[in-house]
């Protein structure tokens, strides 16, 4: 929740300080402006905005529930039984590769050698 006090927006430095009856009278005239100003935009665009994100959250709520979370989980289910086929081709055809290439290089020594 945003609450913004006087001393957050005139804030006099150690020192440096105006009349007393100025700085009271600054305070009041904040708080009171502050307060009211509330009240009437309030009244003014209260009721226009619950309904605007009334209506918005309504469409995020109902698109999150007849059309994002069917999607998502009919695409896991979809790509559940692919990639069982495509782990079952990697492992066919990818696995023997890999280990022979693997063999044929297991086999090469390599030293290093520092020169002086």
């Amino acid at each position: 929740l945003l609450q913004i006090d006087f001393e957050d927006v005139i804030a006099e430095p150690e020192g440096t300080h105006s009349f007393d009856g100025i700085w009271k009278a600054s305070f009041t005239t904040f708080t009171v402006t502050k307060y009211w100003f509330y009240r009437l935009l309030s009244a003014i665009f209260g009721i226009p905005m619950a309904l605007i994100w009334g209506i918005y959250f309504a469409i995020l709520s109902f698109l999150h529930i007849w059309a994002v979370v069917p999607c998502i989980r009919s695409y896991l289910i979809e790509i559940q039984c692919i990639s069982r086929v495509y782990s079952i081709c990697i492992h066919t055809f990818c696995d023997p590769l890999f280990e022979a290439i693997g063999k044929m290089f297991s086999s090469i020594r390599a030293t290093v050698q520092k020169e002086i």
